[in-house]
């Protein structure tokens, strides 16, 4: 017995460019007055870039100084800044375990999804030279409601043609973990600080097929007794 896919976050779990966003997201509200932190960063994390937005501004005590078209401006000269940073991107940035636990899923016929709220998703993906390794990445720009909400990882399932129950789904930020478990998947957390995973792993390095078969069949074999 074991899980008929796997689906992945994207930014923590697969390639890590939390600190590009941050770097963008920070020249972008230094720009309007607001100074951020790691500690707003942080809060950033799994969401979308216009809730990211709607966070900054709000730390920055300025929701009412921009109506939506001035909104989508600024979320817009963000992205344009994370896009540029985006061309060194490389295999190498493939955080440690990643690429050998996608040939292992194929391997062993096991479905491989992404559901990331990046609207950058396909471009990082081409970067990394991984985008023939995912069989279907849920399409952002589709999604109307951001993690915590579980309908990403819903989609992701759908696209796969595989119910959520047969489901593995990995993240590294606390919002992803409560929306795969919301949606009726094992969750698997990567990094410190996470609550309520099904499974919680210090880096991507512990990340392998034993080990999530060995989880899966242990969880399985619990909710049979």
């Amino acid at each position: 017995m074991k899980p008929e896919a796997v689906i992945f976050d994207l930014d923590g779990v697969v390639t890590d460019t939390a600190h590009l966003h941050f770097l963008a997201w920070r020249q972008v509200a230094g720009e309007i007055g607001i100074e951020i932190d790691e500690r707003i960063n942080e809060q950033l994390k799994g969401i979308s870039r216009m809730d990211s937005l709607a966070r900054i501004l709000r730390s920055g005590g300025a929701e009412q100084r921009f109506d939506s078209q001035a909104k989508i401006k600024l979320a817009e000269r963000k992205n344009a800044l994370y896009v540029a940073s985006l061309q060194h991107l490389d295999p190498a940035a493939i955080l440690p375990g990643i690429a050998a636990l996608l040939e292992e899923l194929h391997h062993q016929h096991i479905r491989v999804g992404l559901a990331s709220v990046s609207l950058n998703a396909p471009r990082i993906l081409q970067a990394l030279r991984l985008k023939g390794q995912f069989d279907f990445c849920a399409d952002a720009s589709q999604i109307r409601h951001s993690k915590p909400d579980p309908e990403i990882f819903l989609a992701a399932c759908a696209g796969l043609g595989v119910e959520p129950a047969r489901c593995i789904g990995i993240e590294d930020a606390q919002a992803g973990i409560e929306a795969i478990n919301a949606s009726g998947m094992l969750s698997v957390g990567v990094g410190s600080g996470l609550e309520h995973a099904d499974l919680l792993l210090p880096t991507t390095a512990e990340l392998n097929w034993s080990l999530l078969q060995t989880f899966w069949l242990t969880k399985h074999s619990a909710h049979a007794v």
